[in-house]
Order: C-alpha cells, then sequence, then structure tokens
C-alpha cells in the first residue's frame, strides 16, 4: 500500500516534537511526505495535482498539530478546495472510496484532560468528529488517530519513542499487513502495537 502524509504546521521552525516525528519519513519507502505550508505558502492549492495525489495512494494521512481543536488553516482549505463533489463524494464521487484515513495530531494538553469533565470536556474523537465524518462521506475507511500529547514538557527520548511507534505503524500499513478491524477497536492508534504483542 502507498500512503500520502498530508502535513501541515504553520510555525515549523519552532517545533520541538514535528520535527522529531517527521524524520525520516521522506525516505521511507511506500510513503509520500507532503508538506503542504511548504508548496503553497500563498495557500495557492493545484486541486488537479492534489486530486492526482491522492488517487495514487492507498491511505491518506492528515499530520498536524491541534489547533482550535481542528486543522491549520491550510488543511482546511485543502478539503474545501480538493474534496471537491463529484470527485470525493456525492452519487459519483468515488475517488477516495476505501483509501484508509486517520489523523496524526500533537498536542500540548495531557491525555487526562481530553475527557468529559475534564480541561477541554471531550475526547480526542470528538473533536476530530468533524474531519473523520469528512472522511466517511468519501466512502474512506477512519482508523483510530495518532496522538501525541504533553508536547511542551516531553523530554526526547520520549517523543523519539512515539516516532518509532508511528514508523512502525506505517510500515505495517505499506506492507499490507494493518488490521483495521483490530485498530477499530482502540481509540488511539498509538495502542495499536499493543495489540500485535
Amino acid at each position: 500500500m502507498k500512503v500520502l502524509i498530508l502535513f501541515a504546521h504553520p510555525a515549523f521552525h519552532k517545533s520541538h516534537t514535528n520535527k522529531i516525528l517527521i524524520k525520516g519519513l521522506a525516505e521511507m519507502e511506500g510513503v509520500t511526505f507532503h508538506d503542504l505550508y511548504e508548496k503553497y505558502p500563498d495557500f495557492d492549492i493545484d486541486v488537479e495535482h492534489e486530486q492526482g495525489l491522492m488517487e495514487q495512494h492507498d491511505c491518506i494521512v492528515f499530520h498536524h498539530p491541534f489547533f482550535w481543536y481542528s486543522t491549520p488553516a491550510i488543511l482546511k482549505e485543502y478539503q474545501d478546495l480538493v474534496l471537491e463533489h463529484g470527485w470525493a463524494y456525492g452519487s459519483k464521487g468515488i475517488a477516495l472510496k476505501d483509501k484508509l484515513f486517520f489523523n496524526v495530531v500533537t498536542t500540548g494538553g495531557p491525555r487526562q484532560g481530553y475527557n468529559k469533565g475534564s480541561f477541554h470536556n471531550h475526547t480526542i474523537l470528538e473533536l476530530l468528529a468533524p474531519i473523520r465524518q469528512s472522511a466517511n462521506l468519501c466512502k474512506m475507511k477512519n482508523i483510530p488517530p495518532f496522538i501525541v500529547h504533553g508536547t511542551h514538557a516531553l523530554e526526547k527520548e520520549k517523543v523519539e519513542n512515539y516516532r518509532k511507534q508511528y514508523f512502525e505503524i506505517l510500515e505495517l500499513i505499506v506492507s499490507d499487513k494493518f488490521d483495521v478491524a483490530k485498530a477499530e477497536t482502540i481509540d488511539y492508534l498509538n495502542d495499536y502495537l499493543k495489540l500485535e504483542d
């Protein structure tokens, strides 16, 4: 399988966690690493090119920091322009049908803060619902998000561990050894590797 990672970080030069997480992604076999802010600094997205890229891949990943419980602006612009009616959704929109989809999200808040009655009062899955439903509308197969919590205080060693998990999951997807049914039993893709033990 081929994986397309749509990476969006408007302040990448300030990033600590994502700089480590993405290191080596561009060299991974079967993975296309696509930095949207680098490619489109003026937000002038080439819709035909992006649709072609999505068609060439079997798994689409939105990799981004959590901005106001959503994506950075360019990923919203990407969805608005690229996921056209009649191509991505609608009765004739089947270009993305059966492709895997998931988010890779970095957030400063700890995991326990994303629960009913806690600081954010919602789970990550609840907050990602509009994006995941958009993938559903495009007839894609949602798998759980891969989340890196507490980024402001994470030591390099812990970030490296997250990176290792992320790469292992991508390798399973690329080699077509990823079990979607198994993944549907968990909330965070981070926990998938524990199911493999």
